[in-house]
């Protein structure tokens, strides 16, 4: 139980001021020991608990509520018991119940003695703490076991007729559940006894029921849960109490029993690993709470441990999990109160946060593992720190006069520290939000004066104990009071209705914005005879005054008030209410007989006018029998009107409706009226469909527009002949068309037609002439052809008969094969001219001629043949390459070797002053082509034979000519081809002047200038390089648009020749002339680094490998010496490969390089690069086995140099190798295992 009570529920009961509040020290809540006992009594719905306080008098609080109670003294509180019931304390490992029971001689709990009558109040003028057995609720089930220990399941059945209560005086937890009544205790002998002899009946029916057994008299058992959740024991009356531990439940919700089987006595127990699974998870040790604040804790848990049994193998222990998974719930009921689980999770620690300053709370933790779920451990108690109360709410205006208000509050939540002070400030009515105080004190309420009407002020509050000071409440706005108001203007009608009126009035002119001012309208009906009532009484400035009658007048006035007074009532109006809209008219009837466009309606006036006078009737015709849409066709006072201008055989539906000043009333019911059918109206005349054939005509036409109120079911054709009036019928039914046949060609007919319904036939249209078509023209004769020119021919025919219809059109096909000729005149013309013809070129022709009747047949086909011409122009001219250039020499320049006698090779054409052409043969019409005419514009024309390629010379290069062709026969010249733009090509290129920039003993690097300026610069000019072989020839090197290279893999001392030549689109030119460069020679290898050998203080003796020599020149060797960090110095210069170093200083460091020399045979010398540097670091003052390892040291090091710098480029590289290779392997290996599996 906490050190403080929780906040009480809203509706519930309790004096604050009651001493019973104290708060007991925690070591006694826990223990039930001690000095003070504090036991929570839970009052339900609709009953009392009466207690006595301090000073004698007696409290009833009425349910819900919970009591906080205190024993200064260690014994329970008296609790006053009703007359005719006694308490009974019953006490068991430790704890002690209070069962209420009725006062008998003997106490049967499965016994029935029927209660007829309640018991008497306790007191005369306090209600009784048990109710009525009427209003009572069910019996409870009793079970025994504390929670704390493992318990037996026994269930105790109390009849209705027994209202038995039980209470339970434990300081612990496990003292009140919920829904627990107060503790009664008189600890007498009778108490006693009742408590043993129930102990013994719980333990026969625990013998004979195995523990879980039910008793005859009992209640079933309450439906099972699953095994993943723990059962919750349903109690009735709401006494409660969950006195089965938590563990003994999970493992009874987990055993699956069967109500068949608990009866022959089975139990389906569980598989021995699962029941040892659970015993593990259920052996956790209570948590642990540390960091304890006023809202938030620490809560620390271990994982459960196994249970030590003597029975238990190693065999048998069960295999844990891992993660388990934990649940934190708390309480704030007690320990066997209801728990809200804060936390689940896989870590051994949580953080408890949202808590309530100043409360108890217990706090458990629970294992889970998979499907099974643990036993909670034990309850751990704590309570929360306190701190400064809660915010308050804003102060409410209690009352308030022009000069003061009066303020009250309620009290906030204290956070466990009694409220000391208030602090209520508020800005003085001057509106800036700066805030000053204007009340300090414990008081709930406060009186500001001496402050100014109708004004405002701002006011905020804040609380105070001794944890510190709330935060202060929102600001609220408050106003004193003005003067009595004047009276106001009368009020007026914003809106009138049948039963109701609108009203507004204003506020009165003097009265300020701030005043609150309320409103009293008071209405007066007329002839009532109960004068003025008030029918609105509020701030606002309209109201509508409702449930009034019809066409009624009314009498209101308004009066104003506010804290100060009542005003005088305003001046009375009157206002009338509006008349009601009438009710429907009768349904109409037809008068007379119905015409096929009339008929005669009437109605009667409706039975409730709605408190006016009908001004006007209308009618609304709707067409058809859906009634879709309405049209008005009467309004008036009238109550007849006859519908004219209708359709015949149509169905129309009316309705009429009233108006009158109450508004427009319902529709009446609809009258259906039919109008009687006529014949259909005339039809339009037939129409033609198509052209009229020679012995037949097609005719089409459509129904009437008038059909006479009935479907034309069929339709009468008649023909009336050319030389004669009278008529006959050719086509009767029900089509649209029909097909007159019969006729004679070229004469005209008249047709008329008319249609017909159930009615009868109506009137023959208008007449339709049409004339029958002529006959197709006969067979033309066959045409004539005269030649005119080679290109030209007229074709001329004769008019065939016309067969009743003159020739309007002749045809004439053309083509150069009989299978394929095409229409080239269409007209009425007899003769045509054809142009545009090929000479010497075989053509065939026919005609067909064609009137309003059809088309006649062809005539027989005709062959012309066109003369001979001189030939056509040549179509395409072709450039030659430059490979077929060099086959064919001018043929000019071979007439003149064929005269001269000698004959010479074919000359090699230069692109830059020559054009080789070739051109595509045209047509010769007819007449062998004998030579062809080349026109170059501004020389001479150059006539050459019958041949398709020529070589035009001695032209300028970069040259452009506009060259075209004339082809010629023995009938004369054809016409020039176009005109085709050819280029001579430039001159080829100069070659370059060629330079060495760079040279080595192994390479060359050569390089050009650019072109002769004479170069295009469009052109793309490129060099080639050639070296001459040791065989004479030339060899190529480079071959591009680069004016560098680079020869290499050239030996020392030797001379090499180049040339070089360039080229671009114009050719290539000349070779320049040759050039030679010789190579130096190559200077020695370097060295390795030299060994050294120390030989005392003073000396050392310095080694190095020899070289061999070059080319037979002799090599020698160049030492240098650098002590500390001076320069080198030369040592030795000559050709041994040792020196002997003396004379040097013992705490100096010496360096040491060589180099080898080249002695060439003209007296130079070539020195080759330095080798590593060598080291000799200086004696140290040490033992002689230190020095020799300081000189082994010395030598290794320059060993591992030597080591590490004798690496070769292929050492290197396949080392390189090798660590990519295993890089590759590895990522295959993670590719594979990650990614593919």
């Amino acid at each position: 139980m906490a050190d403080r009570t929780p906040p009480l529920e809203s509706g519930q009961l309790l004096s604050p001021e009651l001493p019973i509040l104290a708060s007991p020290t925690p070591s006694a809540m826990v223990n039930g020991e001690g000095p003070q006992q504090v036991i929570l009594v839970q009052v339900n719905p609709g009953e009392a608990f009466t207690i006595r306080r301090e000073d004698g008098q007696y409290q009833c609080i009425t349910g819900p509520a919970q009591v906080p109670m205190m024993s200064p003294n260690g014994s329970v509180p008296p609790i006053y018991v009703p007359p005719g019931y006694v308490s009974q304390i019953i006490e068991e490992n430790g704890v002690r119940r209070v069962l209420v029971l009725p006062q008998q001689p003997d106490f049967h709990p499965g016994g029935h003695s029927p209660l007829h009558h309640p018991p008497p109040p306790p007191h005369a003028h306090l209600p009784a703490f048990i109710p009525h057995p009427a209003m009572m609720p069910p019996p409870p089930h009793l079970y025994t076991g504390i929670a704390g220990g493992v318990g037996d399941l026994s269930s105790q059945y109390i009849s209705q007729y027994h209202p038995a209560q039980f209470f339970s005086d434990q300081v612990s937890t496990d003292s009140l559940s919920q829904h627990g009544r107060p503790s009664f205790v008189h600890r007498d002998d009778r108490a006693s006894k009742a408590h043993e002899r129930l102990q013994k009946k719980v333990k026969e029916r625990q013998g004979v029921g195995g523990g879980g057994g039910q008793v005859k008299d009992s209640p079933p058992p309450s439906p099972r849960k699953s095994c993943n959740s723990p059962p919750t024991v349903d109690i009735q009356n709401g006494i409660g109490g969950k006195a089965l531990d938590a563990e003994h439940r999970h493992v009874v919700a987990c055993s699956d029993k069967q109500t068949g089987k608990e009866k022959n006595g089975e139990l389906k127990e569980l598989d021995k690993e699962t029941q040892a699974l659970l015993a593990l998870l259920s052996n956790i040790t209570k948590p642990e709470v540390s960091d304890i604040q006023a809202r938030e804790a620490v809560v620390n848990w271990s994982d459960p441990t196994r249970p030590e049994s003597e029975n238990t193998t190693t065999e048998e222990e069960p295999v844990l999990p891992d993660p388990l998974s934990y649940e934190i719930s708390i309480s704030i009921t007690g320990k066997d109160g209801k728990y809200q689980s804060k936390y689940s999770g896989e870590g051994l620690s949580a953080t408890l946060e949202g808590l309530r300053p100043a409360t108890d709370y217990h706090v458990r933790v629970q294992a889970m593992c998979t499907s099974l779920l643990g036993s909670p451990s034990e309850a751990v108690s704590f309570t929360t720190l306190s701190c400064e109360p809660d915010p308050p709410g804003p102060p409410r205006k209690s009352s308030g006069t022009k000069n003061s208000l009066t303020l009250q509050w309620k009290a906030p939540c204290d956070n466990g520290s009694k409220i000391k002070n208030y602090n209520l400030q508020w800005d003085e009515g001057k509106g800036t939000g700066v805030f000053e105080q204007c009340y300090y004190g414990p008081q709930k309420q406060y009186r500001v004066t001496k402050l100014s009407p109708a004004s405002r002020y701002s006011f905020r509050l804040a609380a105070k104990n001794d944890m510190g000071v709330s935060e202060f409440s929102e600001v609220v706005d408050l106003f004193t009071s003005c003067s009595v108001p004047l009276p106001p203007f009368p009020p007026e009608l914003e809106m009138a209705g049948v039963t109701w009126l609108c009203l507004k009035w204003q506020r009165p002119s003097s009265s300020p914005k701030e005043d609150d001012i309320y409103y009293i309208l008071e209405m007066e009906e007329e002839d009532s005879g109960y004068g003025f009532q008030p029918s609105y009484d509020g701030e606002e400035l309209s109201f509508t005054v409702r449930n009034l009658h019809r066409s009624s007048k009314y009498k209101f006035r308004v009066a104003a008030y506010n804290s100060e007074g009542k005003s005088n009532p305003s001046q009375v109006v009157e206002f009338i209410t509006k008349p009601d809209r009438p009710s429907c008219p009768c349904r109409p009837v037809i008068r007379g007989r119905v015409q096929p466009d009339s008929f005669r309606m009437a109605w009667e006036p409706p039975k409730e006018n709605g408190g006016a006078e009908i001004t006007k009737y209308v009618v609304e015709l709707s067409e058809g029998v859906t009634g879709a849409s309405w049209e008005l066709v009467y309004s008036g006072s009238a109550l007849e009107h006859v519908c004219d201008g209708l359709k015949p055989g149509c169905s129309y539906r009316t309705r009429v409706y009233c108006m009158s000043e109450g508004g427009q009333s319902p529709l009446s019911e609809t009258l259906q009226v039919q109008t009687p059918a006529v014949p259909p109206g005339p039809c339009q005349p037939p129409r033609l469909v198509g052209k009229p054939k020679a012995r037949e005509v097609q005719l089409r036409w459509g129904p009437p527009h008038v059909d006479g109120g009935s479907p034309v079911t069929c339709f009468s054709v008649e023909v009336i002949g050319p030389q004669s009036d009278e008529s006959r019928e050719v086509y009767q039914g029900p089509e649209l068309d029909c097909t007159v046949g019969g006729l004679s060609p070229g004469r005209t007919y008249g047709f008329q037609l008319k249609a017909a319904n159930k009615a009868g036939f109506g009137p023959l249209s208008e007449r339709c002439e049409v004339t029958t078509g002529p006959g197709a023209p006969e067979q033309c004769k066959a045409p004539s052809t005269t030649c005119k020119s080679p290109s030209c021919v007229v074709v001329s025919w004769e008019a065939p008969p016309c067969n009743g219809a003159p020739v309007t059109e002749f045809r004439l096909e053309w083509g150069a094969a009989e299978g394929s000729m095409q229409v080239c005149y269409s007209g009425a013309g007899l003769s045509h001219e054809m142009k545009g013809l090929l000479p010497a070129t075989n053509y065939f022709c026919r005609v067909q001629a064609v009137n309003v009747a059809g088309v006649g047949p062809y005539s027989e086909a005709v062959l012309c043949q066109t003369p001979c011409s001189v030939p056509a122009a040549v179509s395409n001219i072709y450039l030659l390459k430059e490979s077929e250039l060099q086959r064919y020499g001018s043929p000019m320049d071979a007439d003149e070797d064929e005269e001269g006698g000698a004959i010479h090779p074919p000359l090699a054409f230069s692109p830059s002053t020559c054009l080789g052409i070739c051109w595509d043969a045209p047509c010769d019409h007819g007449s062998e082509i004998t030579s062809y005419l080349i026109d170059l514009g501004e020389k001479q024309p150059i006539v050459v034979g019958p041949v398709t390629k020529y070589v035009i010379q001695n032209l300028q290069p970069d040259t452009s000519y506009r060259i075209r062709i004339q082809a010629q026969n023995s009938l004369g010249t054809g016409a020039f081809s176009h005109t085709f733009k050819l280029k001579t090509k430039p001159l080829p290129p100069q070659p370059p002047r060629l330079e060495c920039t760079a040279f080595s003993h192994q390479t060359l690097r050569l390089k050009w200038g650019d072109g002769p300026a004479k170069t295009a610069a469009s052109d793309t000019l490129q060099s080639h390089l050639q070296m001459e072989d040791k065989n004479g020839r030339f060899i190529s090197l480079y071959k591009g648009p680069c004016h560098t290279h680079k020869v290499q893999r050239l030996n020392e001392s030797t001379s090499y020749t180049f040339r070089i030549q360039a080229f671009n689109e114009a050719g290539e030119g000349p070779f320049s002339s040759v050039y030679t460069f010789t190579t130096p020679r190559s200077p020695p290898a370097p060295l390795k680094a030299p060994k050294l050998e120390r030989l005392d203080d003073n000396s050392c003796e310095v080694t190095w490998e020899p070289l061999s020599h070059m080319k037979g020149d002799p090599i020698s060797y160049s030492l240098q010496c650098m002590m500390g960090n001076t320069e080198f110095k030369q040592a030795y210069k000559g050709s041994a490969t040792s020196f002997l170093v003396q004379n040097l200083q013992a705490n100096s460091d010496y360096r040491f390089r060589v180099c080898a020399i080249r002695q060439c045979q003209d007296a130079t010398e070539l020195s080759g690069p330095y080798s590593p540097t060598v080291t000799l670091t200086p004696q140290r003052s040490e033992t002689v086995q230190g020095g020799g390892a300081a000189g082994s040291g010395s030598r290794t090091g320059t060993e591992s140099n030597r080591t590490r710098q004798s690496l070769t480029d292929e050492q290197c590289a396949f080392l390189l190798l090798m660590v990519f290779a295993v890089i590759a392997i590895l990522i295959a290996f993670v590719i594979q295992y990650f990614v593919i599996k």
